[in-house]
């Protein structure tokens, strides 16, 4: 996400309904005796009667691999998550939360969240173990929730992933050998790698896929492309560099970032092209431009989920927080008083709500 930061080209920045053969809504866990109810203004919920309780995501899907160039589940069924993104956990970790996960989990139905840790702009570099902790901890909540956690190494300035490369095996390392039980992790390895080759950015890959594989061999992992993971297109190329020269390793997808009031056509096109070559995930996107801000494009997103949808790609929305821009779910100071209904959400999260309800 171009965050905190000037704009420099058109940064191509971003899960969480199951698309399965039968609809699974993720609601409580397995073993929960009542439903809940969708969340109210202030972000509450209230039990009502006691039904048959229904799977969460991971209890129905499990460990998940990819199939050819599909997401599956544990039962080789292909799927679709849909999901948010947090904000940098260094300023906005007063928006993840028991509250806030709840009502994600509950009320908006988001099988995926995805942990964004900055690495720098006073991230994980200032204060390694803390960070650490915060994504252990984050990973806890999601796994109590039944709910999938991308774990996503928020690299963006510097461009080239490999100025952070011993950081990134540290970092990957502790996440992967404490959490190497869970069947609900998913890997990020590098954010938006810009400024450099595919080749460069391959290179990284290469490096950094066996120091998780060591210590969690089952999980899946997501690789960024170039030009902030625009599949090359932010950067005049497209996704033959990618389909034609792929990372060598199994298990693994390629990420994709758009912002539908910056990123057109030509994007949609490339996205849809690789979509039947390789695997992707769109880790990132919003309605906005690419800095995640002015008015919302609804119809280009719609055309992109539309695609998503048919294609099986799954996505998680960039940000679940009360920054100030207009991609930002929640109205500002939202966070502060913990209330996370709908009565606290701006244009773009009652969008984003709807359409991750949707899938249900």
């Amino acid at each position: 996400m171009v965050s905190r930061r000037a704009p420099i080209i058109a940064a191509v920045a971003t899960a969480a309904m199951l698309a399965l053969g039968t609809a699974v809504v993720p609601l409580l866990p397995a073993t929960a005796v009542s439903t809940v109810a969708p969340a109210d203004d202030t972000g509450s919920t209230t039990p009502q009667s006691a039904a048959a309780p229904q799977a969460t995501p991971v209890a129905a899907n499990g460990q998940l691999r990819v199939c050819g160039v599909r997401l599956c589940n544990q039962q080789g069924t292909q799927i679709q998550l849909r999901g948010m993104s947090t904000h940098g956990t260094q300023w906005y970790s007063q928006c993840v939360t028991n509250a806030s996960l709840d009502t994600l989990a509950n009320d908006w139905g988001a099988d995926v969240v995805r942990i964004s840790t900055y690495v720098q702009e006073g991230g994980y570099e200032t204060n390694p173990q803390r960070f650490t902790a915060l994504v252990n901890e984050y990973i806890d909540k999601l796994t109590a929730r039944g709910v999938y956690a991308i774990v996503d190494w928020h690299m963006l300035d510097p461009g080239d992933p490999n100025f952070n490369l011993q950081r990134a095996k540290t970092f990957f390392t502790a996440i992967a050998q404490r959490n190497n039980g869970n069947n609900n992790i998913i890997y990020e390895v590098a954010n938006e790698p810009n400024g450099v080759s595919w080749q460069t950015i391959k290179g990284y890959h290469e490096q950094i896929i066996p120091v998780i594989r060591a210590q969690d061999p089952d999980a899946v992992i997501l690789l960024g492309t170039r030009a902030w993971s625009s599949l090359g297109v932010s950067d005049g190329a497209n996704e033959s560099e990618v389909v034609n020269n792929p990372v060598n390793a199994s298990n693994v997808m390629y990420t994709f970032h758009f912002y539908a009031a910056s990123h057109g056509q030509e994007y949609l096109d490339a996205l849809s092209r690789a979509a039947d070559r390789i695997p992707v995930f769109i880790t990132e996107f919003g309605t906005q431009n690419y800095a995640g801000e002015g008015a919302n494009d609804f119809n280009m997103s719609q055309r992109y989920l539309n695609l998503a949808a048919s294609k099986k790609i799954s996505w998680v929305n960039w940000n679940f927080s009360d920054d100030h821009r207009s991609g930002a779910v929640l109205t500002e100071g939202s966070c502060a008083s913990g209330s996370f209904g709908t009565g606290n959400l701006k244009e773009a999260g009652r969008w984003i709500r709807d359409q991750i309800r949707a899938g249900a």
